[in-house]
């Protein structure tokens, strides 16, 4: 997944970007600035870990993505629901009217029941980074929250800690979501953060 990141860098002609990368994505993103470190003017990573044995989520965060398939347009809506009230941020309101729809949306581009397990294979198998993220010479920006019950705040604090340099900004009452109230403090971390990378 890292090469392919990369792959769309060539396909648009790009020498090198600021990345950024959310749970997953994070661990994405950390690879990419390890194997490719040219390509990376800055990196971000959000809620995410360098290590899938630090942060581990807590049961009941995974026991609510491994619910049974759905089968509708509305069970997805219902299912996205019932997951944000899990794994969301305990601090912010949920819009489950734009979950819901989002759902919907998610079920009629496509079902894969098998996703979410390659997802979870994908994050056992990227193994330990720690060692590859202390060669990171770029502005590196760990963005988490203090309430998320998927990749809990430990994994944060390792990213931060891995990166040389690397700046850690913790949320309060932030879970596993992107709250609409946080994206311009969001943005604004991550375009200091490039900011300094044009220095």
């Amino acid at each position: 997944m890292a090469a392919d990141g990369v792959a769309v860098l060539d396909a648009l002609g790009w020498p090198s970007a600021h990345v950024v990368g959310v749970s997953l994505g994070g661990m994405i993103a950390q690879t990419v600035a390890i194997r490719h470190p040219h390509r990376v003017r800055s990196l971000t990573s959000m809620m995410s870990t360098p290590s899938p044995r630090i942060g581990r989520p807590r049961l009941g965060a995974l026991a609510v993505l491994a619910g049974r398939p759905v089968r509708s347009r509305e069970e997805a809506a219902r299912r996205m629901v019932r997951v944000f009230r899990v794994i969301g941020s305990p601090a912010y309101p949920h819009d489950e009217a734009w979950l819901r729809d989002i759902g919907r949306q998610a079920f009629e581009r496509g079902q894969d029941p098998l996703g979410a397990r390659r997802q979870l294979a994908a994050i056992l198998a990227s193994g330990d980074r720690r060692a590859g993220l202390a060669g990171v010479r770029v502005p590196t920006l760990v963005l988490h929250g203090d309430a998320d019950p998927l990749v809990r705040p430990s994994g944060g604090r390792a990213t931060a800690a891995a990166v040389p340099g690397a700046r850690l900004v913790v949320y309060p009452g932030l879970g596993h979501d992107l709250p609409a109230a946080l994206w311009r403090p969001f943005i604004d971390q991550i375009s200091a953060t490039a900011r300094a990378a044009a220095r």
